[in-house]
C-alpha cells in the first residue's frame, strides 16, 4: 500500500495529528489483516514522520524554484557555464518549441522517452498512463518538445497545481544532447510559468547518491530539502533491490528489441509505485 503511487510526494489529507495517526493505525492494522508487505508514506514535509512503527524507508532530494524574481534576475542566477551557455546555444540553433497535449505532440515525447528509458536499463510507462494523464489532468498538463530541422531533441512532460509547476518526465536524443535542450526546455517551462503567475517550479527529486542530477537542478539555484519517505513494514528486513537479477534484468532491458520492451513496461508498471 503506497501513498501515492507514481508521486514523489503526497501529504496526508488531515487536519490534524489527531487523524493522521487514526489513519496510520488503520492502515497498519489492515495490513496485517490484509497481509501486505508494507504501507508507505510519501509526506513533503517532516511533519508526518515519526508514527509509532515506522521507519524511513528511503530519503531524496527535493529541489523548488522560486519564481518570484524577475526573469532577468532568475537568468542571472543560471549557473552560467552551463545552463546559460546552454540556452544561448539552443537559440543560435534555432531549436523549435510547442506546447500542448496533442496525440502528435505525445508520440514525439514517447519516442524520445524509450531512448532515454532504455539508456537507463528501464523499461517505459506505457503510452496509455500518459493519456490517461492527459485525460484527466487536461489543462494541468503540458508536453513541451524542442526539435532541430523537424527533429526532436528533448521534451519534458509538466503538471501544475495551485501556484505551483511540476516537472515530472524528461526524455532527449543523446546525439542532440550538445544543441542544449533540456535547459532550453528548462527555460521557456520558467519563462511561460512566469506569464502565468505560478510561484514555484518543483524540479521533482533526485536521489542522494546521483551527483550528476543533483548538480544539474542545483545549477538553477534550486532551493534544496530532504524529502523522506515513511513505512511500517511486515517483514523483518526489505530485500535489497540491487543485486544479481536487478543486473541481469537491466541488461535485458538494454537489449531488447523497442516492441518488447515497450511490453514489458506496460506488463510490470501495474506493480510498481
Amino acid at each position: 500500500m503506497v501513498s501515492l503511487p507514481f508521486a514523489d510526494h503526497c501529504e496526508p489529507l488531515v487536519e490534524g495529528t489527531h487523524d493522521r495517526q487514526e489513519i496510520f493505525s488503520f492502515l497498519v492494522r489492515a495490513s496485517k489483516k490484509e497481509c501486505w508487505k508494507y504501507v508507505e508514506l510519501r509526506p513533503s514535509s517532516s511533519d508526518s514522520l515519526g508514527e509509532s512503527g515506522a521507519e524511513t524507508s528511503n530519503s531524496f532530494f527535493q529541489h523548488v524554484v522560486d519564481l518570484r524574481p524577475d526573469l532577468g534576475a532568475l537568468f542571472r542566477g543560471l549557473n552560467k557555464d552551463s545552463i546559460q551557455r546552454a540556452i544561448r546555444r539552443a537559440e543560435r540553433e534555432g531549436l523549435s518549441y510547442e506546447e500542448g497535449r496533442s496525440e502528435a505532440l505525445l508520440r514525439n515525447f514517447y519516442r524520445l522517452l524509450l531512448k532515454t528509458r532504455r539508456r537507463h536499463k528501464l523499461p517505459p510507462q506505457p503510452i496509455d498512463w500518459f493519456r490517461n494523464l492527459i485525460a484527466c489532468l487536461g489543462e494541468r498538463l503540458s508536453i513541451r518538445l524542442v526539435s532541430k530541422n523537424g527533429q526532436p531533441v528533448a521534451s519534458v512532460l509538466t503538471m501544475s497545481h495551485q501556484d505551483t509547476v511540476v516537472y515530472k518526465y524528461g526524455a532527449s536524443d543523446p546525439n542532440f544532447n550538445n544543441l542544449g535542450g533540456t535547459p532550453f526546455l528548462f527555460w521557456k517551462t520558467i519563462q511561460e510559468a512566469k506569464e502565468q503567475g505560478f510561484q514555484e517550479f518543483d524540479l521533482g527529486r533526485s536521489e542522494i547518491e546521483n551527483a550528476g542530477l543533483v548538480a544539474f537542478k542545483d545549477r538553477w539555484r534550486a532551493r534544496r530539502s530532504i524529502l523522506s519517505y515513511m513505512r511500517f513494514s511486515n517483514q523483518r528486513s526489505r530485500p535489497a533491490m540491487e543485486g544479481y537479477p536487478m543486473q541481469m534484468a537491466k541488461w535485458l532491458f538494454a537489449c531488447m528489441p523497442d516492441s518488447l520492451l515497450m511490453a514489458t513496461g506496460k506488463m510490470l508498471y501495474r506493480h510498481i509505485g
